[in-house]
């Protein structure tokens, strides 16, 4: 599970979030479904739109379309709301379930605020999750300062007038591009990966030098006042060449790529493996 998208539970049903804006927004459609127990919760909604409008509710200023994982795998446009927009909607919605779930909503968009207020709080919940999926204390440690990492550089963009999502994407794509020779998505490609987080399927190297291409940026960027999408592009692909020279030299001397096709998940299956081999052979 993604720390910044998840399925969270009410009463046994499954309702999906994401973390965007600074804020948690929940698909509209699954909420719907947990309070009226609709067998067709997409007309519902669809008729709750107008009564809402009718009432003079601004619905379509408050509801934003994000894209979430469906029953089929893959991920699709869904009306979804923060919790204060939320709360509007379910008032509209004759359901016994109304109140348990406004207070159920409080505490699971309250459990974000203490995220934010408290860091640490923050990291011991991701630690957390990645530890019960099977990941080692050594690279949970370095995903951790890689996402510290990420942060800072992406607070010194968003104060250099850096600020939309594709912006984001592309000067992230520049630095990895300049490190490793491969954007983002032909990376994912190379792993064979389709949805899932590429950093959280990198070997300890691989997390190693993209912390460095993304430390050198938001070195560059500061030192050199980088101003502008222009300019965050151009500091982009100094701090990733600054990385991918490391890299290169790395590799000539030691004779081994850093750039794997192999994800953690499958590193982490053959270490298990000669583990127990290992342990065979010592019985």
């Amino acid at each position: 599970m993604d720390p910044e998208t998840s399925l969270i539970v009410f009463q046994g049903k499954g309702i999906r979030r994401l973390w965007h804006n600074e804020e948690w927004f929940f698909s509209i459609i699954d909420i719907v479904t947990v309070l009226t127990g609709s067998s067709i919760p997409r007309r519902y909604w669809s008729d709750l739109k107008i009564k809402l409008k009718d009432e003079g509710f601004e619905l379509y200023e408050k509801i934003v379309q994000l894209k979430l994982p469906s029953s089929d795998g893959k991920f699709y446009e869904t009306d979804c709301a923060n919790t204060e927009t939320l709360l509007r909607i379910v008032q509209s919605i004759p359901s016994p379930k109304a109140e348990p779930f406004k207070r159920w909503l409080a505490k699971v968009g309250y459990e974000r605020v203490q995220e934010i207020e408290n860091p640490e709080l923050a990291q011991k919940r991701m630690r957390e999750l990645y530890k019960k999926k099977g990941y080692s204390d050594e690279w949970i440690e370095r995903r951790v300062r890689g996402i510290a990492i990420r942060d800072e550089l992406t607070g010194e963009w968003d104060k250099r007038a850096i600020k939309t999502e594709r912006e984001y994407a592309i000067l992230t794509a520049e630095i990895s591009k300049a490190t490793f020779g491969l954007t983002p998505s032909e990376y994912k490609e190379l792993k064979g990966l389709k949805r899932e987080n590429l950093r959280d399927h990198m070997t300890d190297l691989e997390l190693i030098f993209s912390m460095l291409g993304e430390a050198a940026t938001t070195e560059i960027t500061k030192n050199k006042n980088v101003e502008g999408f222009d300019e965050g592009k151009k500091a982009a692909q100094e701090g990733g060449a600054v990385a991918g020279r490391a890299r290169r030299d790395l590799e000539t001397k030691s004779g081994r790529r850093v750039i794997t096709s192999e994800n953690y998940v499958e590193q982490a299956e053959s270490v298990k493996r000669l583990e127990k081999k290992k342990s065979k052979q010592e019985n």
